[in-house]
């Protein structure tokens, strides 16, 4: 199993939720987050005053996937969550050794 970290746009949230959805991922956990990249921020204009802004808002979605259904899932997040401009996010792809589903007691790829 893997596990999927992507840090997306919040306004490509519901878009990317609809195109998992929709190649049959079953859950994943959404976060409000802030952090910058190569872009650094950027400058902001407030009642005349010039501030810059660091930590840019973002989403962080986890994702646990099996093996077979990787490559579909972040092709999936990739169409739906770029741009095409600088800030689009990252995807970060780990192994993920278990998982158990709290209720029943499920184990592995059943409790997915």
């Amino acid at each position: 199993m893997k596990l999927i970290i992507a840090i997306i746009n919040p306004f490509k949230l519901e878009e990317v939720r609809v195109a998992l959805t929709e190649i049959g991922v079953n859950g994943m956990t959404a976060t409000d987050v802030k952090g910058f990249g190569r872009q650094k921020g950027h400058k902001e204009l407030y009642r005349g005053a010039e501030y810059i802004v660091d930590f840019l808002p973002k989403i962080r979605l986890e994702i646990v996937v099996a093996n077979d259904r990787l490559d579909e899932t972040i092709e999936a997040i990739v169409k739906t969550a770029a741009s095409g401009k600088i800030g689009d996010g990252k995807i970060f792809v780990l192994d993920h050794e278990r998982v158990v589903r709290i209720r029943t007691g499920e184990v592995g790829e059943q409790a997915i």
